[in-house]
């Protein structure tokens, strides 16, 4: 069946809404019953067996992703994965503090979500509807790969021809690992309403990923976090990093953070560090909801420079003229700016928790603090890595990083694919 094409987008990026009226999202405030199925009563039947692997047409392959709010490595992963795959891109929605719409495919469709469910506590909530009522378009691709936390809604059931792959860069940590600490940032009365709002979500979110035929983890942290949460097994492939574009431009005079200015990033030790410092030099390349507050603590501090989100050119010329990175998140799935801050020839300060673990080689490619380490450790670990030792670093760093090019991912995504699509018993 030959599929309908997508809506391209114009240099307006405009966005347009699905014509299928029957797959439009309930709209929030309107009694919907939950059916048993909660793929909404989508039935399938036999559409023939998939593609044998030399049949394969990556022209059918559609990605679904949450949405483009910021210049995250999560966004730049599905940008390289559906260029690579000449893959249609479907998502919620972008802002203009993310990619542009220049860095897009081609075949692209954007959701018609609106502005106003956007907020934080919200979107993920009312995106996954507009995801659900997907479901019946998304059998149109034989392979359809999903990335996020509500685009996993938008998988049709087994049994409708094709495969549905999950690139799960974490099971949703405001459901699992992280729950108190996100109920704690809630003010009254949705402290008390969340956790049956949660509850519903978390049945709803399971059931889609049950959906899925492969599940892929971005690394053995998130592998063993699905394992735990969610019970099923999955294949890691690590993120990828454009080595050609990430390296050395020399040895400037700053230390430099890049991480997304919120409390589970941990910028704030990092900023309280320089102020116990102040003949050293930070550059905070990034923006945030901690933003305004952690401006004000270094206000009177002119070691410490904050530069906002910048473009892809400038982060490369910072990565690549610093003397070193600091990355210290609470127990971060996989943390691609390390890796691209080794591809630069510059080591990395991290911390010995989630997937630093699995790419930053203590005392070769940088140091990492002990979990729960303090202001002062980080003071230690800035003096311990002066400008002199963080040259030394400089080839053990490249090389480290070539262990996650962008070729290794995109060759690791098409086993994926090929391996998911072959027919049962086919050994060609």
């Amino acid at each position: 069946m030959k599929r309908p094409r997508a809506a391209i987008f114009s240099r307006r990026h405009k966005e347009t809404r699905p014509q299928n009226t029957a797959d439009q999202p309930a709209v929030f405030g309107q009694e919907v019953e939950l059916p048993s199925d909660p793929v909404g009563g989508v039935r399938c039947e036999s559409q023939g067996s998939l593609p044998r692997r030399n049949e394969f047409s990556e022209q059918s392959v559609g990605i679904y992703h949450d949405y483009f709010a910021i210049r995250g490595g999560g966004e730049r992963l599905v940008l390289t994965l559906a260029r690579e795959l000449q893959a249609t891109l479907i998502y919620g929605y972008r802002s203009d503090k993310s990619f542009e719409v220049s860095a897009f495919p081609p075949d692209t469709r954007a959701l018609a979500f609106p502005a106003a469910l956007r907020r934080e506590g919200v979107r993920s909530f009312a995106l996954s509807s507009y995801f659900w009522g997907e479901r019946t378009r998304a059998r149109d691709y034989r392979v359809r790969i999903f990335s996020g936390v509500a685009a996993p809604f938008a998988a049709p059931p087994k049994g409708c021809g094709g495969v549905n792959i999950f690139y799960c860069h974490t099971p949703p940590r405001f459901l699992y690992d992280k729950r108190a600490h996100f109920l704690a940032q809630l003010g009254w009365p949705a402290r008390i309403l969340a956790p049956v709002a949660l509850k519903v979500f978390g049945w709803a979110y399971r059931r889609a990923v049950e959906r899925m035929d492969v599940i892929v983890t971005n690394s053995e942290t998130t592998q063993a976090r699905v394992a735990k949460y969610l019970g099923r097994d999955s294949a890691v492939v690590h993120p990828p990093i454009d080595t050609e574009l990430f390296v050395w431009k020399g040895q400037g005079d700053y230390y430099l953070s890049t991480a997304r200015l919120t409390s589970l990033k941990r910028v704030g030790q990092i900023v309280e560090a320089f102020l116990r410092m102040p003949h050293k030099k930070l550059i905070v390349a990034s923006g945030g909801e901690d933003a305004d507050l952690l401006r004000a603590k270094a206000a009177s501090a002119p070691n410490i420079e904050f530069r906002g989100w910048v473009s892809d050119a400038e982060i490369r010329d910072l990565v690549g003229n610093s003397i070193a990175t600091i990355y210290v998140p609470m127990d971060e799935d996989f943390g691609m700016s390390p890796v691209e801050s080794m591809a630069a020839g510059k080591p990395v300060i991290g911390v010995a928790e989630g997937g630093l673990q699995e790419t930053v080689l203590p005392n070769e490619t940088g140091l990492l603090l002990n979990a729960g380490f303090t202001v002062n450790d980080l003071v230690n670990a800035v003096s311990a890595l002066a400008p002199e030792r963080a040259l030394l670093m400089r080839r053990a760093c490249e090389a480290r990083a070539l262990l996650f090019s962008k070729d290794k991912f995109i060759n690791g995504i098409r086993r994926i694919i090929d391996d998911a699509s072959r027919q049962p018993g086919d050994t060609a």
